[in-house]
């Protein structure tokens, strides 16, 4: 199969059958990503960590870098139309016909049913990411090696969340956390 229909295929699918956004998105991601030799798993860490400090919405961002890496600019295109295309196309079916379906008990039960299974994938997903990067587990079979400079990383960024929040009331800005995460990496894995 060509590569630009099979990212615009992937991605359609992704987008069409993952529910709860952007993060419910990264463990369908990710399992069609090793399934297609796209990427490996350090590479999706990677990936999640570009589309997470990049502006837009995480999915979004991902199909775009994974569509890149693979296909270049059509790719892009193509993987960024499949994963948004769906919803686009549910919203405006959703948004017809939305008045006339809430009321009934059937689709508030199918929608409060969804709603556990998106916090698990998210839940998931970070439980994943925590373990591979801090640890070093990516699967059963990994070998239990703590990344001391991700640690250190982790525990300065929530101590940093948890002491603002103390003094001022509030939770930090997740721009500043972000660009507070880029400048340690820079910093820890010796860029400067």
């Amino acid at each position: 199969m060509n590569i630009y229909l099979k990212l615009f295929l992937t991605f359609f699918e992704i987008g069409a059958f993952s529910f709860g956004g952007g993060y419910a998105m990264i463990p369908v991601i990710r399992e069609k990503c090793i399934l297609n030799g796209w990427l490996t798993e350090e590479g999706i860490m990677n990936f999640i960590a570009v589309a997470e400090s990049t502006p837009g919405p995480i999915a979004v961002n991902m199909a775009t870098f994974v569509g890149s890496s693979q296909g270049g600019l059509a790719g892009s295109l193509l993987a960024t139309l499949g994963v948004v295309l769906p919803s686009f196309l549910i919203i405006v079916l959703i948004a017809s016909v939305m008045n006339n379906l809430i009321r009934y008990e059937g689709v508030k039960a199918a929608l409060g049913g969804v709603q556990p299974v998106i916090v698990g994938l998210i839940v998931t997903t970070g439980t994943t990411m925590l373990l591979s990067v801090l640890f070093g587990i990516e699967n059963v079979k990994s070998t239990f090696s703590i990344d001391y400079k991700s640690v250190i990383i982790f525990a300065v960024i929530a101590a940093a969340g948890m002491v603002y929040k103390k003094i001022r009331k509030k939770t930090i800005s997740s721009i500043f956390m972000i660009i507070l995460s880029a400048v340690m990496g820079i910093i820890m894995f010796g860029m400067l």
